[in-house]
């Protein structure tokens, strides 16, 4: 499943990868906080869509994502 930066506020169209909180290969649970986005006025935990192995990272810390822009993969 790809996983992507949800909405995270009204106006807010990007984040800044703060940290990943689970490592590629690791299991997540739907609900957990799995990546930490920074913007000029909060910082979000962002959960897990759904339950599985994080199967791939495609952004690294420091990187600029945009709402809807794909940042990970959740697979069995």
């Amino acid at each position: 499943m790809d996983f992507v930066l949800p909405k995270l506020g009204e106006g807010i169209e990007e984040a800044t990868v703060s940290f990943w909180m689970c490592e590629k290969g690791g299991n997540v649970n739907k609900g957990d906080d799995v990546i930490e986005m920074l913007t000029d006025k909060a910082t979000f935990n962002v959960p897990a869509p759904v339950s599985g192995v994080l199967k791939d990272i495609l952004v690294n810390e420091g990187d600029i994502v945009k709402v809807g822009q794909k940042i990970a993969e959740i697979g069995e």
